[in-house]
């Protein structure tokens, strides 16, 4: 007979694949929904203003709500890694096929592996409760009262780096990541984190980026002058896909208060290493383009760019069923 979990596993998928249909003759398109970029924020009265307070008080003090929370995904048994996977409402394939191939927290036997999808808020209402429903089965979902935008994808990462600080202090590593990133586990873990060597501190790498604002309103990467007038960025790791050492997330969200927001995540993060004086480590591992696949070349990465979830599962069991074969 199905367990309860498999018989809502295929419970949520089908209601899912229901919402999705209703959204898309009913609801208005997904790049309306992109557009709505601001954040909501709780209004909060001045208190006692003063010559002091008036300088420390946070320039964002991030005042957001997690309305989706796993506060205790850490606390029987501290990991050695958490995976913070940047992800949309309606990647609900994106999602599952990480939870079956690479971002499994049961995939490396030896070492303990937290994986949570970060999310905000949809404008949506029913997006908003089939993710709700997805986060009762697989308790991996966490999201905060922001709206979910292109534009808040820094808010986004935020809030892992929040999480992560408040509620998983003591584990040794971080990785962010997109939802369309194939990792290849073994490199990571084995190869640059290293289980069984002293973890390091103060540590972020990388496919590290050297490059300035591009000032053509047209382009997806436009910045305008009056919010960077600077002609060139600190050196910034791809969003794709980057690890630092766990201390690194309170050191950044803190730094993130008094710093101004950027629409460009990894822009930003680059900003506050800079204030840090943090310089990340380039790897060649990190790619953020699309690789054609074969096993010998995707032996050597640690990340790959824009893998569908169908090519996530092919080249994922193709990976596991030749590890005896050599290169």
């Amino acid at each position: 007979m199905p367990s309860k979990v498999s018989c809502l596993y295929v419970l949520t998928v089908v209601c899912w694949a229901s919402a999705l249909w209703y959204l898309s003759i009913s609801r208005p398109s997904s790049s309306y929904v992109g557009q709505l970029s601001v954040p909501i924020r709780k209004t909060v009265k001045p208190k006692n203003l003063t010559y002091s307070n008036i300088r420390t008080r946070p320039l964002n003090p991030h005042a957001f709500e997690f309305v989706i929370n796993e506060p205790k995904k850490c606390e029987a048994d501290v990991p050695f890694l958490v995976i913070l996977i940047s992800t949309t409402h309606k990647e609900f394939d994106a999602r599952q096929a990480i939870r079956e191939t690479w971002g499994d927290e049961s995939v490396l036997s030896d070492v303990r592996i937290i994986t949570l999808f970060l999310l905000g808020r949809n404008t949506d209402a029913v997006l908003n409760r089939m993710v709700e429903q997805e986060s009762q089965i697989f308790h991996d979902i966490v999201v905060e009262d922001f709206i979910d935008s292109y534009h808040n994808l820094t808010l986004k990462t935020l809030m892992g780096m929040r999480w992560v600080a408040t509620y998983c202090p003591k584990a040794k590593y971080v990785m962010k990541a997109d939802s369309d990133i194939f990792v290849n586990m073994d490199n990571l873990v084995y190869k640059l984190l290293k289980p069984t060597t002293k973890p390091r501190r103060r540590y972020f790498t990388g496919y590290v980026i050297n490059g300035g604002p591009i000032r053509d309103m047209r382009s997806k990467w436009y910045m305008p002058r009056d919010l960077y007038p600077e002609s060139k960025y600190p050196p910034f790791c791809s969003g794709t896909g980057y690890v630092f050492s766990a201390d690194v997330a309170e050191l950044i969200y803190k730094t993130s208060l008094h710093t101004r927001l950027l629409h460009l995540e990894d822009v930003y993060v680059g900003l506050c290493l800079r204030k840090l004086g943090i310089h990340p480590f380039q790897n060649s591992g990190f790619n953020h383009w699309k690789m054609a696949y074969s096993l010998c070349r995707y032996r050597r990465v640690i990340t790959v760019h824009q893998i569908s979830p169908d090519e996530m599962h092919r080249v994922w069991n193709d990976m596991s069923s030749k590890k005896h074969l050599r290169c």
